[in-house]
């Protein structure tokens, strides 16, 4: 990954060796929860402990980056640049997936397409490179907040976002987030959503969120004037 504004970040890569012990993987369990593991497992802590199933926060297989990343997003909260669609705030926790602590200090990276269904950089959105992009850094609870805006469809893919964890210096997962069906369908009634019609590929019919794609579904709660995403990660150190 390019330079994202801070010194300290310099060595981070795009790839790492850590996938091959599963990489990140996330459970919907609301706002800020995540799974513990009892006393009787520390034992088990570490990779042993993930490839055993004695640790309970690894959940889902890593997924694909998919065409549209681009290195070098900027470091922020606020990831519209002023694009409409209705408000989503995202709270993505970072834990360790050996003892399910939160992991102060990680690179958060995500993209997703805006309400028409556009990437930035790409297509119709060749004339930005920014917009419904943006990386933040974990605080001490392990939490990366962002604002943007509830994602739009585009042909073959389910509703998702893509989401990238750097932690020292590699790549820790590389993974989709999701959305149920439901509140996409009401979400999609409103403008400017509603604009469009047409959208054939739900959940269940997604190639990509069949390989794990149940267990990276964003828990949504309504806002004053949208919802707030929560999902909680656990990856895996060396």
């Amino acid at each position: 990954m390019a330079e994202p504004h801070h010194d300290e970040d310099r060595a981070i890569t795009r790839r790492s060796s850590l996938v091959k012990l599963g990489g990140l993987v996330v459970a919907a369990l609301g706002a800020g929860g995540v799974a513990k593991v009892s006393e009787s497992d520390a034992a088990g802590e570490g990779p042993a402990g993930v490839a055993s199933g004695a640790v309970t926060c690894v959940l889902t297989p890593e997924q694909t980056e998919g065409p549209y990343y681009i290195d070098g997003e900027k470091v922020r909260r606020n990831i519209t640049e002023g694009k409409a669609g209705t408000p989503l705030t995202l709270r993505l926790k970072v834990v360790n997936a050996s003892t399910c602590k939160p992991i102060r200090g990680a690179l958060v990276d995500i993209w997703h397409a805006d309400a028409v269904g556009v990437y930035s950089g790409f297509g119709e959105g060749a004339a930005s490179r920014t917009f419904m992009r943006g990386i933040q850094r974990t605080n001490a609870e392990g939490l990366a907040i962002f604002q943007s805006v509830y994602p739009g469809w585009y042909t073959g893919r389910t509703v998702h976002i893509h989401v990238k964890v750097h932690l020292g210096g590699s790549v820790v997962h590389t993974g989709q987030l999701y959305f149920p069906d439901a509140v996409t369908d009401a979400v999609y009634r409103r403008a400017p959503y509603a604009s469009r019609s047409g959208r054939t590929t739900r959940n269940a019919s997604d190639s990509i969120f069949r390989n794990g794609g149940s267990k990276s579904l964003l828990a949504l709660r309504k806002a004053t004037s949208g919802y707030v995403g929560a999902i909680t990660m656990g990856v895996v150190r060396r």
